[in-house]
């Protein structure tokens, strides 16, 4: 896999059926402690609902993943949240829908809908964005070839985390595992550089 999808903007949306309320938030995550942060301003927003249902997935290999029904019937809220995610092939995102209990119990497949309906609209909201997947690298040089590494990372079109930029500088980039090999051919053969594996 070379590249992925993901948001970078939040969004919310409303969604009624016989009485409930659904609204569902969307954000642009990294991590655990993200999903975290996001999940308690929605609850400080909304102390009064009836659920906090959520699903994310991070990561550019998508193995880090959950859903969660909080108090919904298993299955019926987490579930088709991910399911909404999955269908757009995102990554990196957290949707979390807050239900206000209307007095009519919907049953299953009316959960369901709802929770994948709301999922569906605030993900509608949001423009899809591709991007590389890239191997993280750590680059150690002399401020004298500064120029020829950045000339090398613009062409490569590659991602710097961080740099320090002293008389002798340190830098971490993301490199396009499209052009990975192509990249460490043009660093190394810059002279006085070193390269780490992240």
């Amino acid at each position: 896999m070379e590249v992925y999808f993901t948001i970078e903007k939040t969004a919310n949306a409303e969604f009624k059926d016989r009485g409930s309320k659904f609204l569902a938030y969307a954000w642009p995550v990294k991590t655990a402690d993200q999903v975290k942060e996001c999940l308690q301003e929605v609850k400080k927003e909304h102390p009064k609902a009836t659920h906090h249902c959520f699903a994310y997935r991070l990561g550019t290999d998508g193995l880090q993943f959950r859903a969660n029904d909080d108090g919904e019937p298993s299955g019926t809220a987490g579930k088709p949240i991910l399911g909404q995610i999955d269908s757009k092939q995102l990554t990196d995102v957290l949707v979390v829908v807050v239900r206000y209990f209307g007095g009519t119990l919907l049953g299953a497949p009316g959960l369901i809908n709802a929770y994948k309906m709301s999922t569906a609209m605030v993900l509608q909201l949001i423009p899809v964005v591709q991007k590389n997947v890239e191997a993280k690298y750590y680059l150690s040089f002399d401020y004298t070839i500064m120029n020829e590494i950045m000339t090398v990372i613009k062409q490569q079109n590659c991602t710097v985390f961080s740099q320090e930029l002293q008389l002798f500088c340190a830098m971490e980039i993301g490199i396009p595992k499209a052009v990975q090999e192509l990249t460490l051919l043009k660093l190394k053969d810059i002279r006085g550089l070193e390269i780490k594996k992240i």
